[in-house]
């Protein structure tokens, strides 16, 4: 009995470091930047870095990203200036970018568009509204340089807080616990595919048992669509709270939306107080080609490419017309 138990903890063992070998000859397991919060309170990428973002069980997305000196993902420097003409990009992992090689981002596909501008993109996955303003607040003078911000944003989920407050469920991924099991690539690997999934979600079946934890109870249609319109007044007043609270320049910035999904209210207030937005809506709908990934919704390089058509499309217009952007000429 002993020596069964020795020999099979031995090829267990060896059967797992084959396993995690495996992960790591073919990069299976994906490469997580480590996460800081700087002096201004502003979450992001710690400084310099470099690696493979992985999705899919096969490697479906294979992609590099280079985390620059200002903590996002890029393949420049961000050194605004009032010397030259600056684009800047803000938003949660759409515009982070990590399913695209960072050398090919939207802001990349906008340069070759319009080779004199720079693009900046300030992305990082799970910024809200609230990010995104106290990250334009932190670096004033850095954003005041800067000629055009574009601010990505989804109704559903980046009004959900009418204040800025540091996210700590987010940080906490950097704690030793968590750093020394993401040496083991064959452990990320299986997380990310969900292999462990179903024992976890065991651990929460058992742990709301044991409390006795009630289900809520089923919500009538009349009911559900009152929930939803007292939902979305609350977002717009979270809006209104933080534009307040941070400022906002309606001359140099412009709001990113998909009005497929965005709350008529919030349009219709959009219109009426002179917000500018770039709806990539018709643009995506006109498309033949699918315009996001297969595995998940973030754009492809379609997707993308069609993103950064529709902003230099709207940054030209707003150039010729409205005298808002001072663009470089040929």
């Amino acid at each position: 009995m002993k020596k069964l138990i020795l020999k099979s903890t031995l090829y267990i063992f060896l059967i797992v470091m084959v396993l995690e070998g495996i992960v790591r000859v073919f990069h299976l397991g994906k490469d997580t930047p480590t996460r800081f919060l700087d002096p201004q309170k502003v979450e992001k990428w710690k400084p310099n870095q470099n690696g493979y973002s992985v999705t899919g069980n096969r490697r479906q997305n294979f992609s590099e990203y280079h985390i620059n000196s200002s903590g996002y993902n890029s393949y420049r420097e961000f050194t605004p200036t009032y010397d030259k003409t600056e684009i800047a990009l803000v938003g949660d992992s759409f515009i982070e970018g990590f399913h695209q090689d960072y050398y090919n981002s939207i802001g990349k596909k906008m340069e070759n568009l319009l080779p004199q501008v720079e693009v900046y993109e300030y992305g990082y996955a799970g910024y809200d509204f609230a990010d995104q303003l106290h990250l334009i607040h932190s670096y004033k003078k850095e954003f005041d340089a800067i000629d055009h911000v574009i601010l990505g944003i989804k109704f559903s989920n980046d009004l959900t807080r009418n204040t800025y407050q540091v996210v700590t469920g987010r940080l906490n991924l950097e704690s030793p616990i968590n750093k020394m099991l993401k040496k083991s690539k064959l452990l990320v690997y299986c997380k990310s595919i969900g292999v462990l999934d179903p024992p976890q979600e065991f651990v929460h079946r058992l742990i709301n048992t044991l409390k006795r934890k009630k289900k809520p109870a089923p919500i009538h249609t009349n009911e559900a669509l009152k929930l939803k319109q007292e939902k979305e007044k609350e977002y717009l007043a979270n809006f209104k709270s933080l534009i307040n609270k941070y400022g906002y320049d309606k001359r140099r910035f412009t709001l990113l939306l998909d009005s497929r999904i965005t709350s008529p209210i919030f349009l219709s207030y959009l219109k009426q107080n002179d917000f500018s937005f770039i709806d990539f809506a018709p643009a995506f709908e006109a498309s033949k080609k699918p315009t996001t990934l297969i595995y998940d919704r973030h754009w492809n390089n379609q997707g993308r490419s069609l993103i950064a058509n529709a902003i230099n499309n709207y940054l030209v217009n707003i150039d010729l017309n409205r005298n808002k952007l001072k663009l470089p000429k040929d």
